[in-house]
């Protein structure tokens, strides 16, 4: 499909996404730098009715899309997203780090290994700007490097690899084997399934927050802070790890930065804490819970209205953008009624990685009880790497008994 038009920045790691995706699938495409030629900000705001939303594409039928997932895109192009062999040893859920390091170290076992991924190999370390605390790397890293050599590992020990590609669900072929369908419809028998689909930015669930995600209100600092270069005001929500190291980062952008945290105190760790507290140009609002987003007359975010948590005082903040950073929610959706979640969502496995399915395993992000940091992620693949290969040699042992 040639004449495709994409609307991106360097600096935007969904608009490097799918550049990346419609290369690999040798797809066309002209590349527009909305930072390079800033008129091209106005043709972004036209096809996202006055929104700045990358990366945008623009397709010969004169059909728009605006931060597409892969999966997305596939559908859009007509790309075909078959698996090449009916039945595998191990089918993962989940390209991101753990499942790809759960893949490398079942491929070096000689087991035939499938991943399915409903986004871009490489999960969010590959969307995040710069590693710092990933071992071997005492500089950092570029996570979208990073997240590279995952997948390049995996692909020299010969794991097959499908990205754009959301599972469906889980059943049970027989007492042995597992049935992993897909979105697409295409069905794949596994011996043994490892769930490593990670999770998603939780949202606020305040009104106008939904209208609003992309005209003010973000969950990706690095994706959309250059946006908001020379702004007076930040919002940023949540006042855990995430949210006061994406404030740091924002600093560089806005004048002022607010932090707004619903409990008494911070949460982050004490190192970033400080750095906060001491930082001139931001405030900090503890026991304030966001009641709503209001927009402007253009359909932008024109105010936040903050409640002290004990229902007092009313106040409303004005900035040019909010930032969302309240946590996580797990990629779970496809699992209800077939594995054991705990109340949050979360994949309740025993110590060996496996849940209450026979055959069904989870690792990484997903899991409950897992710290959610991208070293322990890597961990727990090669953990439940071994613990697959022991549950398959015991099934292979007790189908030798049988026999006999």
């Amino acid at each position: 499909m040639p004449d495709i038009r994409v609307y991106g920045a360097p600096w935007c790691p969904d608009c490097r996404r799918s550049k990346r995706f419609l290369a690999d699938q040798r797809v066309p495409f002209e590349w527009f730098d909305v930072d390079a030629d800033p008129s091209q900000v106005e043709v972004v705001e036209r096809h996202n009715g006055g929104r700045h939303v990358i990366p945008t594409i623009v397709f010969p039928d004169g059909s728009v899309m605006a931060e597409p997932t892969n999966e997305e895109l596939a559908d859009k192009l007509g790309l075909a997203r078959t698996a090449m062999h009916d039945v595998y040893d191990l089918v993962i859920a989940g390209g991101g780090p753990t499942g790809l390091t759960t893949a490398i170290y079942a491929a070096r076992e000689n087991l035939r290994t499938l991943v399915l991924d409903r986004s871009a190999l490489g999960g969010q370390a590959g969307v995040t700007e710069r590693v710092d605390n990933y071992p071997g790397f005492p500089d950092g890293v570029r996570g979208a490097e990073l997240a590279e050599r995952f997948v390049e590992q995996a692909r020299r020990y010969g794991v097959e690899m499908l990205q754009a590609v959301s599972v469906a669900g889980i059943e049970r072929s027989d007492a042995e084997h597992l049935t992993v369908a897909t979105r697409a419809g295409d069905r794949s028998e596994a011996d043994a399934v490892l769930i490593a689909t990670g999770s998603s930015y939780r949202r606020t669930g305040a009104p106008g927050e939904s209208e609003l995600i992309g005209a003010g209100i973000h969950f990706c600092a690095t994706c959309d802070g250059p946006f908001y270069r020379g702004s007076k005001e930040l919002v940023v929500i949540g006042g855990g790890n995430s949210g006061l190291e994406e404030g740091l980062f924002l600093t560089q952008f806005a004048d002022h930065l607010t932090v707004v945290e619903q409990g008494p105190a911070l949460r982050a760790n004490r190192l970033v804490q400080d750095k906060v507290l001491n930082h001139p140009r931001i405030d900090v609002l503890t026991n304030a819970e966001v009641r709503a987003f209001r927009a402007t007359d253009a359909g932008r975010l024109g105010a936040v209205e903050i409640a002290d948590a004990d229902g007092g005082d009313v106040r409303e903040l004005h900035p040019d953008g909010a930032f969302v950073f309240i946590g996580m929610e797990p990629n779970t959706a496809f699992l209800h009624g077939f594995v054991e979640l705990d109340e949050r969502g979360f994949v309740v496995t025993d110590p060996g990685f496996m849940t209450n399915a026979a055959g069904v395993f989870a690792a990484g992000d997903v899991r409950a009880g897992s710290t959610k940091q991208l070293a322990s992620a890597v961990g727990e693949g090669a953990a439940a790497a071994i613990a697959i290969r022991g549950y398959l040699e015991r099934m292979i042992a007790a189908e030798g008994a049988h026999a006999h």
